[in-house]
């Protein structure tokens, strides 16, 4: 069944979270346009209304009314947004800002650690263990700091960033493999003294900041699902209008052209900082490809849906370095395994690998989605492959990023 049409996308969520972070502590008035729609950057609106920012929807634009924090009288509720709890900690403890974190059942399994120990490095009293939930005590203002991240993690980054804009001082981070950058230009567009070539630089950090206006961009995660679709089914043509095009965001694209894809980026412009395009796909048969481990940080968001499509390219593909999926909505490596391998894919984990040897010829099952919305969409979309629906135990994840998800699928592949 080809897969033909032309899709406009709901704003990238990962933006849409820094935007709303940001403008928070900016005074005066931001506006953000097609911001994300998604359950998680609810969550983020809901906390910085219990805090006492100001959060209003006009004309299809979200207005916030920046620095009117206030200790909020009741826990700060992240649902399952991992990036909502992490920027949101880091952010608060900055300002002092004293509060209860709390998630939902699979939030408080993933790892605060990596978070905890650069905000404790600059003072911050986080109290409460290394899972949420966490309580913020922070009396005192935090110190810059010169953090080398002992993994790459564009949330860990975000944090100690946030944390620092109420600093006096430079604060300078070290991210080995170079993960999004987006908190990065969104500050350097509001007029932050901040330098990111090989490590992260910010100078003058108590600068007074510009508010934000912003026609935030198609999330280019949402739209790899269908990209990727539109690349394992023949006869396929599909045109994504307006979508992120953020280097360190599509570098997806560029696996799946040398695995012999024909995508193509056109109209590219900037948007605040940001590349934006028009997105092209054709159908191409693929081959395999071996897959370096500093690329993983890139592409992290999507492995789930890349390893459906290396099922339909010749030869064995190999995703190295793959042990951060394992701290996501879930453990994401053996829902990813155990899920392929119930619909007849040849897959296996050796250490730190996954490898796929195809084509294969999949069949529909029941999909066990561990309530994660990547593998719920993912397994939705191998269903299609298959020529009949997988059962999807939890479709409602799904809203947790993508709510427009089978709307989308449904005027595509009709």
């Amino acid at each position: 069944m080809p897969i033909n049409g032309t899709i406009k996308l709901s704003g990238d969520k990962s933006i849409s979270h820094r935007a709303i972070l940001l403008s928070s502590i900016i005074s005066g008035e931001s506006r953000l346009k097609n911001i994300s729609n998604s359950d998680d950057i609810k969550s983020t609106i809901n906390c910085l209304v219990k805090c006492g920012i100001k959060i209003s929807y006009i004309d299809n634009s979200l207005l916030v009314t920046g620095n009117t924090f206030r200790n909020p009288k009741n826990s700060l509720d992240c649902g399952n947004s991992g990036t909502s709890a992490r920027l949101l900690i880091g952010l608060l403890s900055g300002l002092g800002i004293k509060a209860k974190i709390v998630g939902d059942k699979s939030l408080t399994k993933r790892p605060m650690r990596r978070i905890i120990e650069p905000l404790t490095l600059m003072g911050a009293s986080i109290d409460g263990g290394t899972h949420l939930p966490l309580s913020l005590n922070t009396e005192n203002p935090l110190l810059p700091i010169n953090y080398s991240m002992p993994i790459s993690s564009a949330q860990v980054k975000s944090c100690i960033l946030f944390a620092s804009l109420n600093t006096t001082g430079e604060t300078k981070i070290k991210d080995l493999y170079h993960s999004r950058n987006h908190t990065e230009i969104m500050l350097k567009e509001c007029g932050c003294e901040i330098v990111f070539d090989e490590d992260i630089v910010i100078k003058n950090p108590s600068k007074k900041l510009s508010p934000i206006f912003m026609d935030i961009p198609g999330d280019s995660s949402s739209a790899a699902f269908m990209i990727i679709l539109a690349a394992m089914m023949p006869d396929s043509k599909l045109y994504l209008k307006d979508i992120l095009c953020n280097q360190s965001r599509i570098k997806y694209i560029d696996l799946i052209n040398s695995m012999g894809g024909d995508i193509k980026i056109k109209n590219k412009r900037m948007v605040f900082g940001e590349i934006v395009g028009d997105i092209l796909v054709k159908y191409k048969p693929l081959r395999a490809i071996n897959i370096k481990r500093e690329i993983i940080p890139q592409i992290i968001d999507e492995i789930p849906i890349l390893c459906l499509l290396a099922t339909q390219a010749k030869g064995e593909t190999i995703f190295n370095g793959i042990d951060e999926l394992r701290y996501k909505e879930s453990n994401r490596v053996e829902a990813i395994k155990i899920n392929l391998k119930n619909m007849g894919a040849n897959i296996s984990l050796n250490k730190d690998k996954i490898k796929i040897n195809g084509p294969n010829i999949l069949h529909n099952t029941n999909i066990k989605t561990y309530s994660d919305h990547r593998i719920a969409m993912t397994f939705t979309i191998a269903g299609l492959l298959s020529g009949k629906f997988n059962h999807i135990d939890d479709e409602s994840c799904i809203d947790t990023s993508f709510p427009d998800f089978y709307n989308v699928l449904k005027e595509i592949s009709l």
